[in-house]
């Protein structure tokens, strides 16, 4: 399981598995536009989505803002990168139907804080991988972190805070006259590694690992 770990490890990428260092340079590039071309690719983005949802029924609830507007706001949070190029937000979407509107959107929210989690679990491998480059833990360790990491998934899920919601839009299916509901979420990178920390703190001492330090350090906390 530990020799697993290591190879997990050092395969992972951050959310769609693409190359590290392409996802890297996509992340300078966008880093390196103006403020303006910054909004027109987000705002562009977001009138696409909006209107291919739109095409297949989605619409939002009477008062909450315009599709296209939550959209907007949802690309400008995920394109945020810090200085190490990591996202500054961890985004994504749920999507449930129900026999009510609040059944279908309490399940979808379910739903994108699981995506989360794992997405987190992602994160702080290609984190750890980073940490055997630099040399700062030994790759024994780092499995033995990263093993701990991909088995906590339900206790990441359960340390989870307060979210952002970005985008919450809904259809009426025609068929059986249940609602769909999508929603799509947002979680900042701090509190993504302080939820890891949560979570995995505990199961390392269980384990009688004394690593609590190198993870801190592994998460930049």
């Amino acid at each position: 399981m530990v020799a697993m770990a290591l190879i997990i490890a050092c395969g992972v990428s951050y959310a769609e598995e693409k190359d590290m260092k392409q996802l890297r340079k996509e992340r300078a590039e966008l880093r390196k536009l103006s403020a303006k071309e910054f909004n027109t690719k987000a705002t562009k983005a977001a009138r696409n989505e909006a209107k291919a949802l739109k095409k297949e029924g989605w619409k939002v609830n009477p008062g909450a803002l315009p599709l296209e507007k939550q959209l907007d706001n949802s690309y400008l949070k995920q394109q945020e990168f810090d200085d190490d190029l990591f996202p500054k937000y961890i985004m994504a979407d749920g999507k449930s139907i129900g026999e009510s509107y609040e059944a279908a959107r309490a399940a979808a929210t379910s739903l994108a804080i699981s995506s989360l989690a794992g997405q987190i679990q992602t994160e702080v491998a290609a984190l750890i991988e980073n940490t055997i480059a630099n040399k700062q833990l030994a790759p024994q360790e780092a499995a033995s972190i990263v093993e701990t990491v991909q088995s906590s998934k339900n206790l990441i899920t359960q340390s989870i805070g307060r979210t952002l919601p970005l985008v919450e839009c809904y259809r009426e299916l025609k068929k059986n006259g249940n609602i769909e509901v999508l929603v799509r979420i947002a979680y900042s990178e701090k509190m993504a590694k302080e939820a890891v920390k949560k979570a995995v703190r505990e199961e390392l001492e269980k384990k009688g690992e004394d690593l609590h330090e190198k993870l801190d350090k592994a998460l930049g906390l």
